[in-house]
């Protein structure tokens, strides 16, 4: 019998921030959580902002899933609660943060300030010395007050390097070492950001590679109730409001596979919590349609999959008369790419698709759209984000638009989002707790337009 885990008055607690993205955030993340995990420490680790391929090595480094807390797209009391359940019963808190510190509104750090989690701060310092102390002197002091644990340096080029980096510091005590370049445990990359863990045979040897060398570094060698502590609040957390079970008895089969993986944790829980079943299935795998009520594609690389995809002539068929009757198909991002008769690789090669939409979609070599978005049905509002390197380009009518937070919608802006019988697709990629009402209705053989009759 496992006995029961009585919650803490307090956790060790960081936020691991850098000046800008490719500094090496979720290396030393993952590397902290794993070094401490391996030692039969309890370790959570939290992702700041929208991201599906980072919480996949900070899942594997933990054992544990890795929920997004985001103050405007999940929102200040899901990060509250979030935070709070965790530190009751762990060991260890890690959250890494998003892009650069001060970068997004909102930022990692307003993040750290709001919870008041200390920051370590990673910084690049290839072909760097005497700016490395101005940079971290910077990032603790461009917004006063911050929570601050100090400064790691990664990628040092010898310890030659790494005592010029810790001269440059004004403050000492503020060094918490510098970590080597090292192929062993360098994290692989492509386009939409890192490489998903699963996608690797030598995933875990690299993360312990890393938690090798973090082991050398002050910060590796902290005990943890060195660390900054995170006060576990004593007040309960507020009870969470009644959700109605809008897709009790209904059936949704998730396609889930390296073509499409990029699924949030939490919107699974919340189709369960609206009373869902959810029934994988592999459309690489040659998997076929699960019977079912409902579909939803999550996004993911199926660009990188096109002429598997293309050869899927069955789920093709199945999925075209799934939705000719009616029957909800929610397609996001990288599940709405297969929809079009085209998907136009990287490389120019164009290859032959379901044909649900009509249409091409062409893969770009920059950004065709990043940042937070809203889909208003009504008085609901499903938030989310986008972040996709290709382009559609359709005659099919749009028939809603999402925008950004707060803004005034201009004609044109924002995701399109296209209907068809029952098929609903759009670039967007949806935050299913931000309403449970919301994302019931893209699950429900109901018209999907603004309306306020609900």
């Amino acid at each position: 019998m496992v006995a029961a885990v009585s919650p803490r008055a307090c956790c060790a607690a960081v936020l691991v921030a850098a000046p800008a993205s490719g500094q090496g955030k979720t290396t030393v993340a993952a590397a902290l959580a794993r070094l401490h995990a391996r030692q039969g420490r309890r370790v959570r680790a939290f992702k700041c902002g929208p991201d599906f391929l980072d919480p996949h090595w900070l899942a594997l480094a933990t054992g544990a899933p890795v929920h997004s807390l985001d103050l405007w797209m999940t929102g200040e009391a899901d990060c509250r609660a979030s935070l709070q359940a965790a530190a009751a019963s762990s060991d260890l808190v890690i959250v890494e943060g998003v892009m650069g510190l001060f970068d997004g509104a909102p930022s990692a750090a307003d993040l750290a300030e709001r919870f008041g989690l200390a920051i370590v701060a990673v910084i690049d310092a290839r072909a760097m010395a005497g700016t490395f102390g101005a940079l971290a002197f910077g990032l603790q002091n461009f917004r006063p007050g911050l929570p601050w644990a100090g400064v790691l340096a990664n990628r040092v080029a010898s310890e030659r390097h790494a005592g010029m980096l810790e001269a440059a510091l004004r403050d000492p005590a503020q060094w918490l070492g510098g970590l080597p370049k090292g192929e062993a445990f360098t994290l692989p990359e492509r386009h939409l950001g890192l490489v998903g863990a699963g996608e690797i045979d030598d995933a875990m040897a690299r993360l312990d590679a890393a938690a090798d060398a973090l082991a050398a570094t002050p910060l590796g060698q902290h005990p943890l109730d060195a660390l900054p502590q995170w006060h576990v609040d004593d007040a309960s957390s507020p009870a969470e409001a009644p959700t109605l079970p809008c897709l009790a008895g209904r059936t949704i089969a998730v396609a889930r596979d390296a073509a499409f993986s990029f699924i949030y944790p939490a919107n699974l829980d919340q189709l369960a919590g609206l009373g869902a079943r959810v029934d994988f299935f592999s459309p690489l795998a040659g998997d076929a349609l699960p019977s079912c009520d409902a579909v939803w594609l999550p996004g993911g690389y199926p660009e990188l999959h096109a002429d598997a995809l293309s050869r899927c002539v069955a789920l093709r068929d199945a999925l075209a008369a799934h939705a000719a009757a009616g029957r909800p198909l929610w397609a996001e991002c990288g599940g709405m790419m297969p929809l079009f008769d085209t998907l136009v690789t990287a490389d120019g090669a164009e290859h032959r698709m379901w044909g649900l939409l009509p249409g091409r979609v062409t893969m770009q070599k920059r950004l065709a759209g990043l940042g937070p978005q809203q889909l208003d049905l009504g008085p609901l509002a499903l938030r989310g984000h986008t972040f996709h390197y290709s382009s559609c380009d359709t005659p099919h009518p749009v028939t809603l638009r999402t925008a950004k937070p707060g803004a005034v919608q201009a004609v044109g802006a924002g995701e399109a989002v296209y209907v068809k019988g029952g098929l609903r697709a759009s670039y967007f990629h949806a935050w299913f707790p931000s309403s449970p009402e919301a994302t019931a209705r893209l699950f429900l053989a109901e018209p999907l337009e603004r309306t306020d009759a609900f």
